[in-house]
């Protein structure tokens, strides 16, 4: 009988499946958070579109950078 003194989230949730959602919000805020601070600074500086289109250009830029880096990781499991 297993130890009750697994967390709920260990439970619940297979290792594989809270490594595949880290992934998926790591990807996520790599995208998002850049967006939204290109936002923030056109709503600031009104300078709408030309700073959330600088965001999205970083966005992306992070997003493949993290792929690629999520990619070597994996690789070098196997």
């Amino acid at each position: 009988m297993k130890s009750k003194s697994y967390r709920l989230s260990e439970r619940y949730l297979p290792k594989k499946y809270r490594e595949y959602i880290g992934l998926g919000a790591e990807i996520a805020a790599t995208l998002a958070v850049p967006l939204f601070v290109g936002y923030l600074f056109d709503q600031y500086f009104g300078t709408s579109p030309w700073l959330l289109l600088a965001g999205a250009f970083v966005g992306i830029l992070l997003f493949f950078n993290s792929i690629f880096r999520i990619a070597r990781k994996l690789n070098k499991k196997e």
